[in-house]
């Protein structure tokens, strides 16, 4: 429980505004959304954010919490939303604070006295405090948002100045050397959003729909269609896939050769405007490139197909599959396609795409940019301005076993 520190007057103020919200069911008058909000409103105005085992263990009984379970997280975030409403409907009489519980934190405070300060102190509290056990805390996510990018930029600088000579580059990479922009180290990320049932809040589940991919375009698909997104709620989740790691493994001391300043964001993240003044090296699945997507394949003689799972060629017509999604749990070998590309945006920015349909294709395509040879095989597409590259990779069960060029064109 936190320590009671505000003045008198304000903890008077928050008491007399949590009867009233009581009073009004603004939180329901039982069950575990009302058991919630008392549980946040007995620690007091000026206590800090709780954390997710306590309100697993104190509310929903669970003397050993589940890291994985999102049961707390799902409730705190429908508590936000009904005071959210609630005032919206109902505003506060004159002179009664509004209470609230502000983004990322487990508390029940007086609206505009958040007291977390999302500084790289608190970052540095937090990893630290994780280090010396297991317990399972709840953090802003604005502090999540950082952290990981801290690690993955670590991650990145650890792989450079773990070889005290980079590879040098091959031919594909030398513009990118040459050029005076700083650098874009693009990971292609997915935006989830749960679907929470007012009955049954722990069947809710998470979701990851192509056509939703921000808070934005889920409010768009609800207004579109409240049938299908009626439960439907933003639940502040992107992710990574994994197999990202092993091309960010073979491109990242390419880039230590460059001297370069070198950026690590996700790919909802890249704006228009950034390629007016950087350079941009895109690595994630072809269904993960966001803003860069329509901008590759505009000038491209290849298109997507029916599915991320489909590229096509535009003058023949020629369709290329991935197959892993049938064969992936099997032992049966089966054929994904990376896609390669360097080409010159709106802005000015010079774009390299090191993509893939499926996660075998994302497994092997780092190692077939970073590889001394590729030259011979790319030696013509890969002196013009702008190119692009098809290459199959050979799966089974999620390895990639070997890689053979498909095709190799400039483009516009």
């Amino acid at each position: 429980m936190g320590t009671q520190s505000g003045t008198t007057d304000d903890a008077d103020s928050f008491r007399q505004e949590v009867e009233r919200l009581r009073a009004a069911g603004a939180a329901g008058h039982s069950g575990r959304l009302r058991e919630v909000f008392d549980y946040l409103a007995q620690r007091g105005p000026d206590a800090g954010s709780a954390t997710q085992a306590e309100i697993a263990q104190h509310v929903f009984r669970q003397a050993e919490p589940d890291a994985e379970d999102a049961t707390v997280r799902v409730y705190i975030h429908r508590l936000r939303k009904k005071l959210e409403d609630h005032y919206r409907a109902n505003p506060a009489p004159p002179g009664a604070p509004m209470l609230e519980i502000p983004s990322g934190v487990y508390a029940l405070q007086i609206a505009g006295t958040q007291q977390a300060q999302n500084g790289p102190e608190q970052v540095s509290a937090y990893l630290a405090a994780v280090s010396e056990g297991p317990t399972i805390r709840a953090i802003p996510r604005s502090w999540l948002v950082l952290a990981a990018l801290a690690l993955i930029a670590a991650f990145v600088s650890g792989l450079m100045l773990s070889r005290a000579s980079p590879p040098a580059p091959n031919a594909l990479w030398q513009p990118l050397i040459e050029s005076d922009r700083p650098v874009l180290l693009v990971l292609g990320d997915y935006y989830l959003f749960g679907e929470i049932d007012p009955v049954r809040p722990e069947e809710g589940r998470l979701i990851r729909d192509f056509r939703v991919n921000s808070a934005e375009d889920l409010l768009r698909m609800q207004e579109a269609d409240p049938a299908r997104f009626g439960m439907a709620e933003d639940v502040g989740l992107n992710y990574l896939p994994f197999q990202t790691a092993f091309a960010l493994e073979q491109v990242a001391p390419l880039l230590a050769a460059s001297q370069k300043d070198v950026r690590v964001i996700a790919a909802s993240e890249l704006t228009s405007s950034m390629l007016s003044s950087h350079d941009v090296v895109y690595l994630g699945l072809l269904s993960g490139m966001g803003l860069l997507e329509e901008i590759t394949f505009a000038g491209s003689t290849l298109r997507l197909g029916e599915s991320y799972d489909e590229i096509v060629d535009r003058e023949t017509g020629q369709v290329w599959a991935s197959d892993e999604a049938r064969r992936l749990a099997s032992p049966a070998f089966y054929r994904d396609y990376a896609y390669v590309a360097r080409l010159r945006a709106p802005g000015g920015a010079l774009v390299m795409v090191v993509a893939s349909e499926r996660i075998t294709g994302l497994r092997g395509v780092g190692a077939i940019v970073a590889a001394q040879d590729i030259g011979r095989d790319l030696s013509g597409p890969a002196a013009a301005p702008a190119f692009e590259a098809l290459f199959q990779v050979t799966g089974q069960q999620g390895a990639d076993l070997s890689d053979r060029l498909i095709l190799a064109r400039a483009r516009q």
